[in-house]
């Protein structure tokens, strides 16, 4: 394992989220690379910070009653007549009680994964653009437009990241950088909107869980809108990419930003 690949396991190490094969593997090279370990302290540091000073909010009222509507209704009271109806209501609970006994658990399981995979990724979006945020360095190529930043990636990603707005003078592209998002390389494209500064996030979308609640219209696409942290976070997929947008931008203007970004507008 070399230095990059062990740095793109650092916060699923933090998180418990690692093969024990792979623990051992990134703690033997951790062990004995200096960088390494201050980039592991790093990291832990952050986390620390972030999740002491910034605050939290409660789920959105809509997924609290998507995910209520999960369970089970609970049986009513006995109703006046029941002796009457005893013979085939009897029958009729039965066969639903053995239904629900016999009904395998993945689709409750997979729900949960599916929720789980969504929030795993807010989350990663508004770490990795409090690190911009943070970083005294935030940008490896600056200013110059699209045509200057977009070829600055070319070999030094698998794959070729792709913005349909170029930026303008109310949301001016200032820059770009490689990042990570999550256990891969990222193009990381940075806006800013007077006093805000805006990151977008681009990778390669395949084995993430993607969200399928809280979808917003985005030109021909719908995107995941939600908030985390006081941060308005918009996750959504073109083709073969997947994209995160984060900014403390009012949720409005984010989204019409989205939109154009994706070249809905």
């Amino acid at each position: 394992m070399d230095c990059r690949e062990a740095r793109a396991h650092l916060l699923d190490e933090q998180r418990g989220q690692l093969q024990p094969e792979l623990h051992r593997t990134l703690g033997a090279h951790v062990g004995t690379c200096a960088p390494c370990r201050r980039a592991a302290a790093a990291e832990r540091a952050l986390t620390d910070l972030l999740e002491a000073r910034l605050p939290q909010y409660p789920a959105p009222l809509g997924l609290k009653r998507r995910l209520a509507a999960q369970w089970a209704v609970p049986l009513a009271s006995r109703a006046t007549g029941w002796p009457r109806h005893r013979r085939w209501v009897v029958p009729a609970l039965a066969a639903a009680a053995s239904l629900l006994v016999a009904t395998p658990l993945a689709y409750q399981q997979g729900l949960w994964r599916a929720t789980d995979g969504a929030a795993a990724m807010v989350t990663e979006a508004v770490t990795d653009h409090l690190r911009v945020l943070s970083s005294s360095h935030p940008l490896d190529v600056e200013g110059g437009g699209i045509h200057q930043v977009r070829p600055w990636f070319v070999g030094r990603l698998d794959f070729a990241p792709e913005v349909a707005f170029t930026g303008d003078a109310d949301f001016p592209l200032r820059g770009g950088a490689i990042g990570y998002f999550r256990d891969r390389k990222a193009a990381v494209f940075v806006y800013g909107h007077r006093a805000h500064t805006i990151s977008v996030f681009v990778f390669r979308p395949e084995g993430f869980t993607w969200p399928t609640w809280g979808l917003q219209p985005l030109g021909p696409r719908r995107a995941h809108a939600t908030t985390a942290r006081g941060f308005t976070v918009l996750l959504w997929r073109a083709g073969e990419l997947g994209y995160a947008l984060v900014s403390d931008l009012d949720p409005p203007e984010l989204l019409g930003l989205a939109s154009r970004l994706s070249g809905g507008a």
